[in-house]
């Protein structure tokens, strides 16, 4: 049987500093691509897969030891699974049912909750079960995070099951419930570089949406939902993304990092984005069952990453599909509230194909 083709590696990665051992767990498919995760924070250490001439190449940055990342992954959320409420909240505030919940503000000099916490799920480490799959090689992994953690009220039963698919497929699948009334919205943090190395300026990229969310000063949205025509925003049609990022390179964020309202039914997968390396000829294509899509050029990157490169500023992109940032401020964006008795569930697909 063809899954039987696939092959799954399971070693040691290194201590956290509480002294809990984490696993890299390494899946390669029947056509030898291979992707690295380990078990804190869910993390896509590597990501190998052909070019247009058949040659792998690692697309996604990181670091070589364990050490590096929980002392520098705060920072980047590098290949992490990010949560239990990606992306930003005002003063880190939001209300459930007449009931105000205080999330810590972390989001540097912004006054603001990021990406889940000062310890969010991408300092937590995950129990792991590898499974050989039809599609191709899986990793299912399970979190706990207890009523409390980070100021989020209620038990959160987590799974994430990556699988790295026959057809060159890194698909992610998010289940959650809860016990009590909570708020979720969970994405995943590669940084892509199809090139596998310099920048990303010479990418192209289109992204499926009409509109997006205009922020303010501190990067939360005004609450508007305005349309990407005639603005720096409109990747409607392929750009170059030094071209597109020209125009915003003297604003305060220095590029994009911005989300969009991608066009399609909220809950059903959809074509979000492509993105474009001439050079290798490997493109990348993004579905997912979300309403938005956070693009975030890596405008602040500066540091030393995997096999002593240095990561500066457009080594590499994100494409975090996403609810809204600050949704639960906002009662026009789509809900993230997650009740006991519903399920939150969520798909996101990143396909590798190549173009001569």
């Amino acid at each position: 049987m063809d899954y039987l083709m696939c092959h799954i590696e399971k070693e040691f990665f290194g201590t956290t500093s509480e002294g809990i051992p984490v696993h890299q767990y390494t899946l390669i498919n029947r056509n030898g691509a291979m992707v690295k995760i380990i078990t804190y924070g869910a993390i896509v250490r590597e990501l190998w897969v052909p070019d247009k001439s058949g040659t792998l190449s690692d697309v996604v940055l990181g670091f070589d030891t364990f050490q590096e990342y929980e002392e520098k992954n705060s920072n980047f959320f590098f290949g992490a699974i990010v949560g239990r409420y990606a992306n930003r909240i005002a003063s880190g505030r939001f209300e459930i049912d007449g009931v105000t919940y205080q999330l810590a503000l972390n989001d540097g000099d912004r006054p603001n909750a990021l990406h889940g916490g000062v310890r969010g799920f991408y300092t937590r480490v995950f129990k792991a079960i590898p499974m050989k799959t039809p599609d191709g090689p899986s990793l299912v992994l399970k979190y706990l995070s207890h009523d409390g953690e980070e100021g989020y009220p209620g038990n959160l039963d987590l799974t994430v099951i990556y699988t790295l698919t026959n057809e060159n497929e890194l698909r992610i699948e998010y289940h959650a419930t809860t016990d009590k009334p909570t708020i979720v919205n969970l994405t995943h943090h590669s940084y892509f570089n199809l090139s596998g190395e310099g920048t990303i300026l010479d990418h192209e990229l289109m992204i499926n949406a009409d509109h997006y969310t205009p922020v303010d000063e501190n990067l939360i949205p005004t609450g508007e939902i305005t349309p990407v025509e005639g603005t720096p925003y409109d990747l409607r049609s392929f750009r170059r993304l030094k071209d597109a990022i020209e125009p915003l390179k003297d604003t305060p964020v220095r590029g994009f990092d911005i989300n969009y309202v991608l066009n399609g039914k909220d809950g059903e997968l959809k074509l979000a984005a492509v993105l474009k390396d001439r050079k290798s000829g490997r493109v990348m294509k993004v579905y997912t069952t979300e309403p938005g899509l956070q693009l975030y050029t890596g405008n602040f990157l500066d540091v030393k990453g995997k096999c002593g490169r240095y990561y500066g500023s457009y080594s590499g992109l994100c494409l975090e599909t996403q609810h809204f940032p600050d949704s639960p401020n906002h009662p026009n964006f789509p809900d993230t509230i997650l009740r006991p008795g519903e399920e939150y569930r969520q798909v996101t697909v990143y396909k590798f194909e190549v173009e001569n």
